[in-house]
């Protein structure tokens, strides 16, 4: 007797990023999308931002991406209102918006243009405050990347939040790794040029950290953002722009080399939901240095897994900087917990619990 298969569900993910505009959000919506792949029919829907990228495309081969928009960057605006309608045109079962702001807001109306679907909303910033009751109160259920995000959560609404990390590329870091010696002296910082970031306290630190230090210790920058210019004239005005390399923006698994070949990963931030960077760098045997801010916290334990200072505290920031980059015997205990604690936040793990979720 022949049976018909079952019809994978149609999962829809609201992103209204991608690449190659990827962060962090955006690379959680990649790399689960085409992990469960073989288990639901999955479509990306996210704006389009340039007239260079296809309104239609496929991500590994399985995952479909349908692009809203002009083709310019007004579209992350638009994305809150066109989105929907492609959504609606798709059926989906459920739809999953990752990122409270423009994904969110689409999910808002989602709502009424797709009523039928299950909505999913996964909580990632702790830098957006627009909108945030009517975006919380629109998912029937929602994951936050931190325990931050899930006690913020309770203001808006009393639904639970399932606690679900962002994830890392164990393999692809681990490769990167095999392939590349530390290098001695090479202090890495990688993220956004942007206020929060807190890159100009790094510079800060870093000019008073390496004060009658080694010539050879010196500084990678790696990113882009609307601060570049003003922090390249502050590491001139610094006098530091000999030892300060700004890369520019690095994509794809070019970035684990970075990790690789750096001794000390500092990233000094404002604010942060989680920060995906840190766990990236402790995997690839990076000794962390980090602002006792947000998510952090939770994935780098001080003086056991990294060391943590206040946020624009620029003295205790160039003091631990300058211990880690004197002590050896320290910088190889914290990676070697780092290592540990990194190993926990692979992909794989983290795209079964999603798994879990959407059959639930």
């Amino acid at each position: 007797m022949d049976f018909l298969p079952l019809m994978k569900k149609k999962i829809v993910y609201l992103s209204a990023f991608l690449s190659p505009f990827r962060s962090g959000a955006e690379a959680m919506v990649e790399e689960v999308s085409q992990r469960l792949s073989a288990d639901f029919d999955i479509t990306i829907v996210t704006a389009r931002l340039s007239r260079t990228l296809p309104r239609r495309d496929i991500l590994g081969g399985d995952v479909h991406i349908v692009r809203v928009g002009v083709g310019c960057s007004i579209d992350k605006y638009l994305f809150p209102f066109l989105a929907p309608f492609a959504v609606r045109s798709l059926k989906p079962n459920i739809i999953h918006a990752v990122l409270e702001s423009y994904a969110g807001l689409a999910l808002v109306f989602c709502t009424f243009i797709v009523p039928r679907a299950k909505r999913i909303l996964t909580l990632q910033s702790t830098n957006t405050s627009f909108f945030l009751g009517p975006i919380h109160r629109s998912a029937q259920r929602m994951t936050g990347i931190s325990t931050v995000l899930l006690e913020r959560a309770k203001k808006y609404c009393t639904a639970d939040v399932m606690l679900i990390p962002n994830g890392i590329d164990l393999s692809g870091i681990d490769e990167a790794c095999s392939f590349h010696a530390k290098d001695s002296g090479l202090v890495l910082f990688v993220g956004r040029l942007e206020p929060m970031k807190g890159v100009d306290t790094l510079l800060r630190a870093f000019a008073k950290a390496i004060k009658g230090l080694d010539p050879s210790i010196r500084l990678r920058i790696v990113g882009s953002g609307s601060l570049q210019n003003s922090l390249q004239q502050l590491a001139s005005e610094l006098e530091i722009d000999h030892r300060v390399l700004f890369t520019g923006r690095i994509v794809g698994k070019a970035i684990f080399d970075e990790y690789a070949r750096a001794e000390i990963f500092c990233g000094l931030s404002r604010s942060e939901a989680l920060g995906n960077v840190f766990l990236e760098a402790a995997a690839a045997g990076c000794a962390v240095l980090a602002t006792n801010v947000g998510g952090i916290p939770e994935i780098v334990q001080d003086s056991v897994s990294g060391v943590l200072v206040p946020a624009d505290d620029i003295d205790a920031a160039a003091s631990a900087l300058r211990t880690l980059l004197g002590d050896p015997s320290l910088r190889a205990r914290l990676s070697s917990n780092a290592k540990r604690t990194a190993k926990q936040y692979d992909w794989s793990g983290i795209s079964k619990l999603y798994r879990d979720l959407y059959r639930g």
